[in-house]
């Protein structure tokens, strides 16, 4: 079955309440897991570019935004227990090494590579050495640096899988290039999946399903209009039903690619074939 992400990211705006609604979002839909962001802001964006002024809920500054988007690891032991109160996996991109280490604590099952963080090459080897299955969003990047990636997580016996990506927000329906997750599938032998940017319409993930995505990650959000540069880029909730329902349809429709003569066949057989006695 494809594995179906939905991508809470920076989408709760610093609520934990509204986290918990999309947590909720995802369970009723049938989602695998949810995902969030976590970085040390002090270390992922410098000084000035932190010090550069920006509107937002919280303040007048970047550093103030950036604080404000961030929860800590107490809001996540919240987090953790609500997500096993209600069954459903949770893990989180991490973007920076202090982060990563900081997030162990949780021993949750996945880990994930942000397209940004491909080429931060030893937060990668931080990633590998915990060998726990890593999704790698590729988006921005390109081939030589997807395989010096490849190369860190097979060094350290790490399990992964691509995830074909473009990191515009939103994307342009007409540079999907979703033949990709074929191309990177044959190069390097592995799963690929689709992590998507684009906006409300699902079929680009559909799509990607028709052409052997193995995961899809999705944003999702609970109103398109709210605060935030990624909410115009995400589903709202029935969006997302709709698509974890559609995904489900495409996968049976798939089927195993095995030969056969179907029991609901065989009237038609007996019936049609008749002559040939």
């Amino acid at each position: 079955m494809v594995f179906v992400v939905a991508e809470i990211g920076i989408n709760h705006n610093g609520s934990l309440e509204i986290a918990k609604k999309l947590i909720d979002a995802a369970v009723v839909v049938g989602c695998d897991a949810v995902k969030f962001q976590k970085r040390t802001v002090e270390k992922v964006y410098s000084k000035s570019a932190l010090d550069a002024p920006r509107d937002s809920p919280w303040g007048k500054t970047n550093r103030e935004q950036k604080n404000g988007l961030e929860f800590s690891l107490k809001d996540y032991e919240k987090i953790n227990k609500y997500c096993k109160s209600k069954k459903i996996d949770w893990f989180v991109s991490c973007w920076d090494i202090d982060s990563q280490i900081k997030m162990r604590k949780f021993k949750t099952k996945y880990n994930k590579v942000a397209s940004a963080m491909l080429i931060h090459k030893k937060l990668l080897e931080t990633i590998a050495k915990e060998k726990k299955h890593t999704f790698i969003s590729t988006g921005m990047s390109t081939m030589k640096q997807i395989e010096d990636a490849i190369k860190i997580f097979k060094k350290n016996k790490c399990s992964f899988e691509l995830m074909h990506s473009h990191s515009a927000y939103p994307m342009p329906i007409e540079e999907a290039n979703l033949q990709l997750i074929t191309t990177l599938k044959n190069k390097f032998k592995c799963n690929v999946g689709y992590s998507g940017h684009e906006t409300a319409s699902y079929v680009v993930c559909l799509s990607a399903v028709l052409l052997g995505a193995t995961s899809i990650e999705r944003h999702i959000t609970l109103d398109r209009t709210m605060y935030g540069s990624d909410q115009a880029a995400s589903l709202e909730p029935d969006g997302l039903h709709r698509m974890v329902r559609d995904i489900r349809t495409v996968e049976k429709i798939l089927g195993d690619g095995k030969k056969r003569i179907w029991d609901s066949e065989k009237p038609a057989q007996k019936k049609l074939r008749e002559i040939f006695a």
